[in-house]
């Protein structure tokens, strides 16, 4: 019979409405059981794309024997991390506490009725193995040191609670006085980890990074070292060269196992791509390769083909595994390839995918990589590279055909309002580097999405799924929407959205925000109590939530003017200072905003006759500025703010704004970049 994460709409939980275990979801039915029952908690946090999750689904929730054990011990709940990054947020912090090491997913925690942890650990195997104690052995173990040690756990509850408190950030010196040395000393970090070879930072496993990518491109582009940014476009290349990059399909996985990216676990995240996208659209602003336009147009089909609702909003992501192997949707071997191809599109496509080499995925499979340049093949081949070119589109295009009929991996078909914000924004950026209105329509049509499905009563919604939109907002969600508004304003100006925006920033202050000690919590006010309420800086796999407010509410201040928003942006970086300036590269997204509070941006209004700014957006697409705010207002434009109001005239006209200094008009695009270009400097 199933469970009930039957009557739940996430596809993480519904994988397991069949397990016999009594699974819960989260919910005040699940704690008052324990509470009633002196039982301990087994929380399991996942996510419907995550392959080690489901190695442990199949090993042990699915299996009779651990789920008695489960069942006669314990208060089985079953999170989706994807729909509660709350409780996520909390519990890998406390797996750090009590396992002194990295977490991850699946997360198994042992809680109190309380919601305290007192025991915790990720994957669990059925048997020992894996230098891993076996889970069917461990239930009974932990349940019976939960009963017979209630003064010890009891004594390590107090003391986890004090260093919850004690991750908080904290700035007793409010006068401090902020100052862009952290910029320069994030940039020396980040140097300092630089793979020189195959670009990007650390050791495998490797990730995007795209905050850090970003932030180097910005850092350079305002007179920093030139090096950065070069790591920046050096890193930009390799990825799109590597196999976390799908050269068949386009989008990007989550991370590459090994150095040189090519080998990915190969599910693909919303969350990734979004941020991506617009990082190669700036790539493509610096330097024109037209292969960073290619990764942008594939990227953005595999986006409408595969990721997006009827409706208009993004999907979450796609698994890694397919037939219960991971990647085996994507790779290939050489006589499977050969045997779609003409002889002279396999001896183009072979050599510069690989297949003419060693497998390179689990000794058997090719998983697509560009081994040697298309130039190098056609020199070897003797022909020209037209021909080469052409050679490779057909066998591409053969290629992909097939590999759309094969069995596919699982979609997590949920709406997320923040994933789809940073997507949001990815294609806005994308819009205006390449001149595709195409693509700022599908931007505009995921917030309309949001703004129908996930706006209600004035209050943002997490999650969306099969007619249902639930869960309380988080920060991330208004913060990283409010952000998709302003860069979508820039593209396609619409009254509606900057409503939007305004509303969101309302809800960021009056539900979000600590003013007596600055910064943004990840939860509102009216939220679910927790056992701690965090407010995170440091940048993850996303931006960091209160990094983003502070650059959002900046910009957004400048342009209409509000003094509340500068404020609060003030006081969440006043709160982070210490906290930056003692590990800068954690924490580029904030940099960003305190870049932005101490040489505040350029805000650009552009106005004249509409077909009369299709000059001035050409000329701009083609410029990376990212100090300038531009908005492009046809003298028919109405309702606009007093600040944006400017005159109608019959020529274009473009004002700026730097911080609390207005410059003269100017008449030429050419007079507005050296303005802007001027001014990114300071």
């Amino acid at each position: 019979m199933p469970n009930r994460l039957a009557q739940e709409t996430s596809p993480y939980l519904l994988q397991h409405a069949d397990n016999p275990v009594d699974w819960y979801p989260w919910g005040e039915e699940a704690l008052t059981s324990a509470r009633r029952q002196d039982k301990p908690i087994l929380l399991s946090i996942g996510y419907s794309s995550c392959h080690w999750c489901h190695v442990m689904a199949h090993e042990s929730f699915e299996d009779a024997e651990v789920a008695q054990a489960m069942n006669t011990h314990f208060i089985n709940i079953k999170v989706d991390r994807e729909e509660r990054p709350d409780l996520d947020q909390i519990y890998q912090l406390a797996h750090q506490m009590l396992a002194q090491r990295g977490g991850g997913w699946p997360l198994t925690m042992f809680l109190t009725p309380q919601q305290i942890p007192f025991f915790s650990g990720t994957y669990f195997p059925k048997q020992p193995r894996y230098q891993m104690p076996g889970f069917l052995d461990l239930l009974p173990r932990i349940a019976a040191f939960y009963t017979s040690h209630k003064n010890e756990i009891s004594e390590q509850n107090a003391q986890m609670l004090a260093a919850f408190d004690a991750t908080m950030p904290s700035n007793n010196g409010h006068g401090t006085q902020l100052a862009l040395a952290p910029l320069d000393n994030a940039a020396r970090e980040l140097a300092a980890g630089f793979d020189p070879v195959w670009g990007g930072f650390g050791k495998e496993p490797k990730f995007p990074r795209p905050t850090e990518l970003d932030f180097c491109l910005r850092y350079a582009t305002a007179g920093g070292m030139v090096r950065v940014g070069e790591m920046a476009l050096f890193t930009l290349e390799k990825m799109q060269q590597g196999g976390i990059y799908d050269q068949l399909g386009g989008g990007f996985c989550r991370y590459s196992v090994d150095a040189r990216w090519a080998i990915p676990h190969f599910e693909k995240m919303l969350y990734d791509n979004g941020p991506l996208l617009g990082l190669y659209a700036d790539a493509y602003a610096l330097t024109g390769a037209p292969r960073l336009r290619q990764v942008c147009e594939e990227t953005v089909g595999w986006l409408v083909r595969e990721m997006r609702d009827a409706a208009g909003g993004f999907y979450s992501a796609l698994d890694a595994d397919s037939e219960h192997e991971e990647g085996k949707f994507y790779v290939w071997t050489p006589e499977a390839a050969q045997a779609l191809l003409t002889p002279e599109e396999y001896a183009v496509l072979a050599p510069h995918y690989g297949l003419d080499g060693p497998p390179n995925f689990e000794a058997k499979h090719w998983h697509f990589v560009i081994a040697k340049p298309l130039e190098t093949v056609a020199d070897s081949l003797s022909i020209s590279i037209e021909s080469a070119q052409q050679a490779l589109t057909s066998a591409r295009a053969k290629l992909f055909s097939a590999r759309e009929n094969r069995v596919r991996p699982g979609r997590d078909d949920k709406v997320l309002t923040s994933w789809n914000a940073l997507m949001i924004k990815g294609l806005a950026r994308a819009a205006r580097a390449f001149d595709k209105p195409e693509w700022a329509q599908l931007a505009q049509q995921a917030v309309d999405f949001i703004h129908d499905r996930l706006w209600q009563n004035e209050r943002l919604l997490a999650s969306y799924k099969d007619g249902q939109a639930k869960l309380n907002a988080y920060l991330d969600d208004y913060a990283f929407l409010l952000d998709a508004l302003l860069e979508l304003l820039q593209t396609e100006f619409r009254a509606q959205d900057l409503a939007f925006a305004q509303d969101l920033a309302e809800r960021l202050l009056a539900q979000f925000e600590d003013p007596a000690q600055g910064g943004f919590y990840f939860t509102s006010h009216d939220h679910e109590q927790l056992i701690h309420r965090p407010k995170p800086g440091p940048d993850q796999a996303t931006p960091s939530g209160n990094g983003v407010a502070v650059c959002a509410l900046q910009r957004l201040g400048h342009m209409l003017g509000e003094t509340r928003y500068l404020d609060a942006a003030q006081r969440a970086l006043t709160l982070f200072y210490p906290a930056i300036s003692n590990q800068p590269s954690g924490y580029t997204t904030l940099l960003i905003g305190l870049k932005e509070n101490l040489s505040p941006p350029d805000i650009a209004v552009i106005r004249g006759p509409a077909p009369a700014l299709a000059p001035w957006r050409a000329a701009l697409a083609s410029i990376y500025l990212p100090h300038a705010v531009t908005l492009y207002l046809p003298n028919a434009t109405t309702g606009l703010p007093a600040s944006l109001a400017k005159p109608e005239t019959p020529q274009v006209n473009a004002w700026v704004c730097h911080g609390v200094t207005c410059l003269p008009a100017v008449t030429t695009p050419e007079a507005l970049i050296a303005l802007c270009k001027g001014a990114q400097g300071d």
